[in-house]
């Protein structure tokens, strides 16, 4: 049967909880649970952590095995300088505290975007977009640095230059063994080039995942649209835990996070404002599906060539 559960989290904010399941059968419970969540992160460091740490709990109450956080999950700052002054290196105080609280609640975090100090700080006085996974025991186990910046003008969205505060990641990482299965690192834009997922997935990722926080604009007219190509040519199972709501007077996000199979089916969404969603993730089914249009069996990379290129 579907279901869906509404629960306050807190009465001061009025969170809604929001959990939808696919249809499933009774043997399905035995499969592992994700929990996909939403915020709208502000500058408020300490509040924001207190809202993913509620999220974070609900989860694991409810058993789910690993959940997603979006993009700046820390915070989302004003303007550029403010971005610089509030981020933090990975060994800082923040990331002890979700060590802290995957230890706590045994539970895998995915932690979609981190404004890091580098090692490089001093030099650059710029941040990596860092996708940190702290397993069960709050062990940083992968770390993946956005490689795609958003730098655009969308008119009615204001323009994004991602590259005035960060510099771009300079590899791919290795899709991660979760206990949801192994998982590709991505991070908001990078959906936008199926490469990087094709590339993923070739190195044997199972799930792909994409925090994010959408554009008002962009939102409406792609969001969805491109998790679900993602998932369908890749085969995988895509996460999307996404930013929602106004961050402050010059930033709002689209929110929908979601949860898409392989077949490109929305399994799991979630509604307005903050808030989590759970799926189950089926292995076996991404097993059959693969030999049942075996797409990778099909390609025929001796005809694309190098399709990185930008367009002359």
């Amino acid at each position: 049967m579907t279901f869906e559960l509404r629960k306050h989290l807190s009465e001061e904010k009025g969170f809604n909880l929001i959990l939808r399941t696919m249809a499933i059968s009774s043997s399905s419970w035995e499969l592992p649970l994700v929990a996909v969540c939403q915020v709208t992160s502000t500058p408020d460091k300490e509040q924001n952590f207190k809202t993913c740490a509620e999220l974070i709990r609900e989860a694991a109450r409810l058993g789910a095995c690993l959940a997603f956080l979006p993009e700046a999950f820390d915070f989302i700052a004003r303007d550029p300088e403010e971005t610089l002054r509030l981020s933090e290196p990975l060994g800082g105080n923040l990331l002890e505290k979700y060590t802290q609280l995957a230890r706590e609640c045994g539970l895998w975090l995915s932690l979609g975007g981190f404004h890091e100090r580098g090692q490089d700080w001093e030099q650059t006085q710029k941040i990596y977009n860092c996708h940190v996974i702290l397993n069960n025991m709050g062990s940083v186990v992968a770390t993946y640095r956005k490689t795609h910046l958003c730098d655009v003008e969308i008119p009615g969205q204001g323009p994004m230059r991602e590259s005035d505060s960060t510099i771009p990641g300079p590899s791919l990482e290795s899709p991660i063994s979760t206990p949801a299965g192994k998982i590709g690192l991505a991070i908001c834009y990078d959906m936008r080039f199926p490469e990087l997922s094709l590339a993923l997935v070739q190195a044997g990722a199972e799930i792909l995942t994409y925090p994010s926080a959408f554009g008002s604009v962009t939102g409406p007219a792609h969001w969805e649209v491109l998790l679900r190509a993602r998932a369908i040519e890749t085969q995988c199972y895509v996460v999307a835990a996404a930013q929602c709501g106004r961050h402050h007077g010059k930033r709002a996000s689209y929110g929908h996070s979601m949860v898409v199979d392989p077949w490109g089916t929305v399994v799991a969404r979630c509604s307005e404002g903050p808030g989590l969603s759970l799926a189950r993730i089926d292995l076996n089914y991404l097993q059959q599906l693969r030999k049942q249009l075996p797409v990778f069996q099909h390609r025929r990379p001796d005809l694309y060539g190098n399709l990185g290129h930008p367009v002359s």
